[in-house]
């Protein structure tokens, strides 16, 4: 079964998990930090936010999936919309281990198709870029809308 996923750049974690908390009814299933997840049942949506962005606002949607069948399938519709899919592959980002891949929409927006396989303690487990910016750190492209912390238009330095 798939589950709507939405990431979402905000400037204060503390407010904005009260306020999530408030308008959904319950608290995240995960908070650090820097991020906060929220696994909604009804409706099905994996609500997450983070301030590893350089302005707030949308990062990115998705859909995660159960298994890896649900992964292939979402692939091979993306393969057939014509449009370059980005296979990580196996990778851990956002708290999580998953095999993912991205495809972006005809107006810029990434979506991210995975299946979570495992927590991890950190944001990612890649190494930080040795200029120091932030692992998985948006950039704004040229037409000024975001580019998404990881996948397709990412910024060569982000480690996602």
């Amino acid at each position: 079964m798939k589950r709507f996923h939405v990431h979402l750049h905000v400037e204060n974690i503390d407010k904005s998990v009260q306020f999530y908390s408030r308008l959904f009814n319950t608290a995240p299933a995960r908070v650090e930090v820097d991020y906060a997840k929220w696994m909604l049942d009804d409706p099905r949506v994996n609500f997450a936010i983070s301030t590893r962005g350089d302005r707030p606002g949308l990062d990115h949607l998705g859909f995660q999936v159960d298994d890896a069948g649900e992964l292939a399938e979402l692939k091979a519709r993306a393969e057939s919309a014509d449009t370059a899919v980005l296979d990580e592959g196996a990778t851990s980002c956002c708290y999580a281990r998953s095999e993912k891949h991205w495809v972006t929409d005809p107006q810029g927006v990434a979506w991210e198709h995975f299946h979570t396989l495992g927590n991890i303690p950190v944001f990612n487990e890649r190494v930080q870029p040795a200029d120091g910016a932030p692992c998985c750190a948006p950039a704004v492209a040229a037409s000024a809308a975001a580019v998404p912390c990881c996948g397709p238009g990412a910024p060569a330095k982000a480690c996602c």
